[in-house]
């Protein structure tokens, strides 16, 4: 990943050096040097990762080079922070006087000098070793990704059909007992696939009036396993004692047909399921899966010979057709005739594995459709994959994918390195991980937030990303990786200094309970420190080591999120001021946090502070407003927090606000609606709005010239009086608005504003509790003006009454609609949508 670590590096240089203040006006002709170097590098740096496998004396020198890079870029950190633009002493006849930072510059220049230096040699080496021309090769990679959206639909599957009826007849046909059924072969054969397909199918979900799904894999306790099923319950069950545990599975199953999947087990030893079988309530239909490489496991676990399904791989035209649906989802799935031949050359070497499909059909929607593009991936494949056993082909199909990554996207990929087997990542905090260490490129005017979900994307729509959950719309905010790409993932960062599993000697580690001060010891070039928890799991952090984490002096990245501390957090992090390079912090759902710590003021290059689900913290500090970086502020659900401080409007660079509540009238320290005027270049906003006097008269128009907000989430939860419902009605939001989600609405009238011409762009719209009851005359727009709306969410709207006839005559681009406990509709083609709901897709009733 040298390749990552200089682009990373040359894009911080690059922002420093344009800017043209005094933070290097001492050091421009050595850095401008360096950046020279590295440019002319850079074709070849790309093709690295590939050749040092192949010549092992590439492998040392790549080494040094960069670890100097990651020198450099220490360097260049440390500039901007010694002579920043607001030091009057750091240049000039100032020096003379108050010479404190000529022992800085000396070393500072004497050391980059000396990189310069040894740049040079490496430079040199490489071309013994490899000839001239290898630093004049042609740059294979775009800088930009072609698709800056998800545009493979992941929900889709081919040539399984046979698989799911099988298992769904043994299913339906179970007698009285609990029936075993495994699903048994290779990694990335479809195993976990086909389970997920039967789960969910709507037959088997009425057939069952309990379902659990547990991700098994290699490391596991029987208390973590059975904790899963209670949380699949709605159990959240912390503190409870194994048997304390069975009994409450026991008590919520018993009298119950249920169906339970244990995904991906792994160990030989199933004496933990024996014990978990023998507490679990026999009779009436139930039935267990499990899926396993290895077939003496599921036998184990009591599955009998005619009830082991062994899939197969998929045949040639099934290969074909899922390849097409990927490389050519653009355009529906159609195949370019001029590829089409050297495509199907690509796919044979696949052997028929559905995750090398996706991955090498992801890895091909990404590069230009040209022919000479599409036979160097063939010439690749024909060297990479000469091997006839198909886990090594896969492993080097997945190895192939990450050479291909873009520079900027091998980082972000890399970053899956330290969170646990199956564990569920939301994409929150994957994006601000990216930008707070600076991974995300930053060029070509895009915001820096929108940069980020592009990479997000570039990595689902490579298929190196699988997906958890979506919004009704189709967003992804929480996705997995299969454990064959997180083998992939941990032997590169480990091979790069970037994660190991032993957490010593790299740059990133996860937050585990086992965390000590000794890992942080080890590590004194710490550039991020995150929580890597499962879901409903916590941290326990000892105050020993959370007290270590200040002597990081080089940490870019904080995520303390989802823990507990032995002492309160603001006595414990009392000396975060000391980590001057913190750019992301986040303190979410962590205890005890009543209010933030005094010395995080310090901080001057913050630019994203996460302090969600704090339901302790009662204000914000007013030096929150000198943070001029900020990009993103996080105070969504904080109870207790009443309002923001006075002069947010002063962060100018915002891009998320997520949690606002204007401060009343009488709240003369706290921040007016009014404000949000001055945030221009805000691309997300989730507002609360309980009271009339939180929006003055004058106020009212304080949304509408946010000429670059894209989502508004807008609540009235906990609202009190009717004289709100006016107030908000005159709040419209701007007109290039794409996303709208109501909450709580009072009124038993959707808002004026909530209509085409108004929001004419407006593309999703998700309305959910409140008291609507009929959508205002405007909202059905005239005969010349229709809404643009392509998904809908209703949600918990007991009194709305809507004709589904109606509303698709205004909503003709309409495709998705997901409803649920609105009894009032009418005629919706939703089953249940007066009750548990579902979704209705335009493609699935097209004639």
């Amino acid at each position: 990943m040298v390749d990552a670590v200089v682009s990373v590096f040359l894009d911080n240089l690059l922002k420093a050096l344009s800017e043209e203040s005094r933070v290097l006006v001492e050091f421009r002709d050595q850095f401008e040097k360096l950046q020279s170097e590295l440019i002319s590098m850079q074709s070849f740096l790309k093709d690295a990762d590939r050749l040092k496998r192949k010549k092992q004396v590439l492998r040392s020198i790549m080494v040094h080079l960069r670890e100097l890079i990651f020198e450099a870029e220490d360097i260049l950190a440390d500039c901007q922070l010694q002579l920043g633009d607001n030091d009057p002493f750091s240049t000039g006849w100032f020096m003379c006087i108050y010479p404190k930072k000529l022992p800085f510059q000396y070393q500072t220049g004497k050391r980059l000098k000396e990189i310069n230096e040894k740049i040079i040699e490496i430079k040199k080496d490489i071309v013994t070793y490899l000839g001239p021309s290898i630093l004049n090769q042609p740059d294979q990679n775009d800088l930009f990704p072609r698709w800056s959206s998800p545009v493979y639909d992941h929900t889709q599957v081919v040539g399984l059909e046979g698989d799911k009826r099988k298992i769904k007849d043994w299913v339906f046909n179970a007698d009285d007992g609990i029936l075993g059924i495994g699903v048994v072969g290779m990694g990335g054969l479809g195993k976990t696939t086909i389970a997920h397909e039967v789960y969910n199918d709507r037959e088997v979900e009425a057939h069952f009036e309990r379902r659990m799904w547990v991700s098994v894999s290699q490391t596991f306790t029987e208390e973590q396993i059975m904790r899963s099923m209670l949380r699949n319950l709605g159990d959240a069950s912390l503190g409870d004692d194994r048997g304390e545990l069975l009994r409450k599975i026991n008590q919520y199953l018993i009298g119950k047909r249920y169906l339970i999947v244990m995904d991906d087990v792994w160990s030989e030893d199933v004496a933990w399921w024996q014990r978990i079988l023998e507490g679990l309530p026999k009779g009436n239909g139930s039935t267990v899966i499990i899926t396993s490489r290895n077939e003496k496991v599921v036998r184990k676990m009591g599955v009998k010979e005619d009830k082991i399904h062994r899939p197969t791989c998929l045949s040639e035209s099934h290969s074909w057709l899922l390849f097409r649906k990927i490389a050519f989802a653009a355009s529906g799935g159609e195949c370019i005739p001029e590829l089409e031949n050297i495509g199907k050359e690509i796919v044979v070497k696949c052997k028929g594995l559905p995750l090398a499909i996706k991955v090498v059909g992801g890895m091909m929607l990404c590069k230009p459709h040209r022919y000479f593009d599409w036979k160097r991936i063939s010439d690749h494949f024909r060297n990479e994959l000469a091997e006839d056993d198909s886990e090594s082909g896969l492993r080097a199909t997945l190895q192939l994918s990450y050479d291909e990554l873009p520079s900027y996207l091998k980082s972000c990929f890399l970053c899956f390195s330290i969170f646990p087997e199956d564990c569920v990542i939301g994409k929150d905090q994957l994006v601000r991980w990216w930008i707070g260490e600076g991974f995300v490129p930053s060029r070509g005017g895009r915001s820096t937030t929108e940069a980020g979900e592009d990479c997000f994307s570039g990595l689902t729509n490579r298929c190196l990303i699988e997906v958890v959950d979506k919004t009704y719309n189709g967003t992804i905010y929480n996705c997995t990786i299969h454990d064959m790409v997180r083998d992939l993932v941990l032997k590169v960062a480990e091979d790069d200094a970037f994660y190991n599993e032993n957490g010593s000697s790299c740059r990133h580690l996860g937050i585990k309970n086992d965390l000590g001060p000794k890992h942080l010891i080890a590590n004194q070039k710490l550039r991020a420190l995150l929580s890597t928890n499962k879901t409903a799991e916590v941290n326990k952090v000892a105050s020993s080591m959370a007290k270590k984490v200040h002597e990081s002096r080089y940490l870019r990245v904080l995520d303390v999120s989802r823990s507990i501390f032995e002492a309160s957090l603001s006595g414990t992090l009392n000396q975060i001021g000391s980590l001057q390079h913190l750019t992301y912090l986040s303190l979410s759902n962590t205890h005890p946090l009543i209010q933030l710590p005094p010395s995080l003021e310090k901080i001057s290059h913050l630019q994203i502070l996460d302090v969600s689900y704090c339901q302790n913290l009662k204000m914000l500090p007013s030096y929150v407003v000198t943070f001029k970086k900020l990009k993103v502020l996080d105070v969504s659900h904080c109870g207790s927090l009443e309002f923001l401080p006075k002069g947010l409007g002063r962060l100018s660079n915002l891009e998320v606000l997520l949690g606002f509540r204007p401060a009343r009238s009488s709240k003369l320290e706290g921040c007016r609606i009014g404000e949000l005027r001055n945030l221009t270049k805000l691309r997300t906003l989730g507002l609360q709005v309980t009271r009339a006097d939180e929006i003055g008269d004058n106020e009212v128009n304080a949304l509408i010239n946010l000429q670059e907000l894209q989502y508004l989430s807008m609540s009235c939860f906990d609202n009190h009086g009717s004289d709100l419902i006016t107030k908000v009605d005159k709040l419209f939001p701007p007109q290039q608005l794409h996303e709208l989600c109501l909450k709580f609405y009072p009124g038993r009238m959707s808002p004026m504003w909530l209509n085409p011409i108004s929001l004419p762009f407006l593309k999703f719209l998700s309305i959910s509790s409140g008291d609507i009851a009929e959508m205002n005359r405007r909202f059905w727009g005239d005969d010349n003006t229709v809404w643009k709306i392509e998904a809908l969410m209703l949600e918990s709207l007991s009194n709305l009454a809507v004709e589904w006839s109606k509303l698709q005559q205004v909503t003709p681009s309409l495709r998705v609609v997901n409803v649920s406990w609105c009894p009032e509709l009418g005629s919706f083609p939703v089953d249940d949508f007066g009750f548990r709901g579902g979704v209705w897709k335009e493609e699935e009733h097209k004639n």
